[in-house]
């Protein structure tokens, strides 16, 4: 039985990591800040991935984030997931190259499957997380690619298939609503799209507090938690965040930092 897992999330764009509600970005502070301010490197014995997202709403420079990526990494040992704007294999492989075990495709899923096709080829479909941006309009889940701003004319039935059918390893959806709000996941819609998705899923958008995660983890086909919400956890958020969840018998990895 697969263990469930909390994935923290880095946003970032231009130098700079962002705080994101509704796909609107705001600025927070540079890497420097991350490291002073923050203590990642102490934070990421907390969580069992690290989600860092390109999320330049203009042209993204993978070389430039690439190279952010190798400095992000150095002494955070846990499985790194990094990905926006990768269009071609060369965008790939400059991201493996710079740490990261996976990356993270979106409009690539409709625009580009040969792209998917040659990355599985050479990396495997488990290197392959699909991002699934989604909103709720008139009741219905709508996708979204290109940073939220072009809708997918399919149906989420359909276009879950057809993500699936691309044999890529794992979904991370991610709701637009929800996003930044802190309120909590979306499970209206993590409920009806979780029924038809047969790879590991992932669920990102809302998460505020202990209790959401809790929530989103006890899910029918839920296999992990995301959260990008740097100022609810900052601090030992994340930490005890765990603990908890660990006393409420969660199937999450239990460890001990050594100083």
């Amino acid at each position: 039985m697969l263990r469930n897992r909390i994935i923290f999330s880095l946003i970032y764009s231009n130098g700079f990591f962002h705080q994101s509600r509704n796909f609107q970005l705001q600025k927070v502070g540079n890497l420097e800040w991350l490291e002073n301010f923050y203590k990642f490197h102490k934070i990421a014995f907390s969580i069992d991935e690290l989600l860092i997202v390109n999320a330049n709403k203009s042209t993204k420079d993978v070389n430039e984030f690439s190279l952010n990526v190798s400095k992000i990494v150095n002494n955070v040992f846990v499985p790194i997931t990094a990905g926006g704007g990768i269009r071609n294999m060369s965008d790939a492989e400059l991201l493996f190259k710079n740490g990261a075990d996976k990356i993270i495709l979106n409009t690539s899923l409709i625009e580009n499957q040969n792209l998917i096709k040659d990355l599985i080829l050479n990396y495997g479909s488990q290197s392959i997380v699909a991002s699934l941006d989604y909103k709720t309009i008139n009741q219905e889940i709508i996708f979204f690619n290109n940073d939220g701003k072009n809708k997918i004319m399919m149906s989420f039935e359909d276009y879950v298939s057809h993500v699936q059918s691309l044999n890529i390893g794992e979904i991370l959806l991610n709701s637009i609503d929800k996003d930044g709000t802190g309120f909590g996941y979306d499970f209206e819609s993590i409920d009806k799209i979780s029924k038809i998705i047969t790879v590991p899923l992932i669920i990102m958008g809302g998460a505020g507090n202990q209790q959401h995660l809790l929530n989103g983890l006890n899910r029918y086909n839920v296999n992990a938690v995301a959260t990008a919400n740097l100022f609810n956890f900052i601090g030992d958020g994340l930490p005890k965040a765990r603990e908890w969840l660990l006393e409420n018998r969660l199937n999450i990895s239990k460890w001990k930092k050594h100083d």
